[in-house]
């Protein structure tokens, strides 16, 4: 996943700054200071994970919006703005490549608040001068009446309500733009449930821009889907390619990809069967197999096992080099005969806790809890709840062991419907240092 660089914050103080609010409609004349027009908009050009530079402005003249060099502006923080040149090309503005308009394209429109994962909407923004040019700094997401605002800056408390731009990712819909904000989206700093929380509450134009960030990440993107809510992920889904569907599913754990082929219009389901890579399919077509109200739909066939008669440092080193498990099923190692047979489950903290050169069958449990495929999801909730366990594994009619169960399996399939919609609980740090 990609971190983006944070740009340096502003001193307090140390440089001048402009609200867009008070900038816009701002009267524009020419060099003997005859009206010519207004403000109507502030391009900025975007630079990666530096604050974006203004370049350029968008003055209402003669009843269409032209293009005005920031250069040919005497300067920008005042009243009326005057052209320092005699010529202004008339031709109507065509914005360009990586070219973002702050009026059309950011004011009033929604961001990502990174720090929260919560889509915010831009009240205001604020330009500040740094060695000897303009950028867009901060952000004010937090909407009053103009009338306040300009009491709480008579007053000497104004700069406190702007965050700083770095701290956003903004929803701007303009394919260019979005092009080269992607090596350095922001959103990409945020976990999986995050980014599918966002996705369920984003208008379709909103779910696009979001979307071709996490696409530039395609295990990102697998990992995102996994976490979506069922009707989402199929509509997502749904209006891609075949192609395209397999590509996300193949890396998907084998029972989310299951879940989500289900829910596939029927037409669909084998031709993207069909493009799944042999192991994954195999993996799919067989948790299909089950009741998805059972035991055998809930669970994962991917699992730890090793030979019973390994010593503990062999368990552990399996553990090392088991990258591609997810963690929760990594708290557990199954030792299986040489039929498939459970024969025992040691967790992971034990054999942490024990000699290295000791047997595994010393230390594992011989008579683990263990459940069939057909077992109802309620009561392999109240087994794992009875034992404590993180854990448990599938066995076959013969003890064969087929798949494993994960406490977050239990708790998704157990909790009420509508839990992805609640809004979730924020640790009591989350606002610290935040302006009140």
């Amino acid at each position: 996943m990609t971190t983006t660089p944070a740009a340096p914050a502003p001193q307090a103080g140390s440089a001048r700054t402009l609200h867009l609010s008070d900038l816009l409609r701002r009267p524009l004349t020419d060099n003997r200071g005859e009206s010519i027009g207004r403000l109507s908009d502030v391009i900025v050009r975007l630079r990666g994970a530096e604050y974006p530079l203004v370049t350029g402005l968008v003055g209402a003249v003669g009843g269409r919006e032209v293009y005005v060099p920031v250069d040919q502006v005497s300067a920008v923080d005042v009243e009326v703005l005057t052209l320092t040149s005699a010529k202004l090309d008339l031709r109507r503005f065509e914005r360009r490549d990586g070219e973002v308009l702050l009026r059309a394209d950011v004011l009033g429109h929604r961001l990502i608040d990174v720090d929260s994962a919560r889509l915010v909407k831009a009240a205001d923004l604020e330009l500040e001068e740094r060695d000897g040019d303009w950028v867009l700094a901060g952000v004010d997401t937090r909407r009053r009446p103009r009338r306040l605002l300009r009491q709480r800056e008579a007053a000497g408390r104004g700069d406190q309500i702007f965050r700083e731009w770095t701290r956003f990712e903004p929803l701007i819909g303009h394919t260019s733009s979005e092009l080269l904000r992607g090596p350095f989206a922001r959103i990409r700093r945020l976990k999986p449930a995050q980014i599918a929380d966002l996705l369920e509450e984003a208008s379709k134009e909103e779910e696009t821009e979001i979307l071709g960030h996490v696409r530039a990440d395609p295990e990102l993107e697998a990992d995102v889907f996994e976490e979506l809510d069922e009707d989402l992920a199929s509509r997502l889904l749904g209006a891609r390619t075949d192609a395209e569907i397999a590509a996300v599913l193949a890396r998907m754990r084998a029972d989310d990809a299951a879940d989500a082929i289900a829910e596939l219009p029927q037409a669909r389901r084998q031709p993207v069967l069909d493009l799944l890579p042999p192991g994954q399919r195999t993996k799919v077509l067989t948790l299909m197999g089950f009741n998805p109200t059972s035991a055998g739909g809930l669970m994962g066939v991917d699992f730890l096992a090793v030979p019973a008669g390994v010593q503990v440092r062999d368990a552990l080193d399996a553990v090392a080099s088991s990258s591609s498990l997810q963690p929760e099923a990594l708290t557990s190692v199954h030792a299986l005969d040489e039929r498939g047979r459970l024969c025992g489950v040691a967790r992971l903290v034990a054999l942490v806790q024990s000699d290295g050169s000791a047997l595994l069958s010393d230390i594992y449990d011989d008579d683990p809890v263990r459940i069939g495929a057909d077992t109802d999801v309620v009561d392999v909730a109240v087994l794992m709840s009875d034992y404590n366990l993180i854990t448990i594994p599938v066995v076959d009619e013969r003890r064969r062991m087929i798949g494993i169960i994960t406490v977050d399996d239990v708790l998704e399939a157990t909790l009420p419907d509508d839990w992805r919609r609640r809004e979730a609980a924020e640790p009591p740090d989350a606002h610290r240092g935040e302006p009140s």
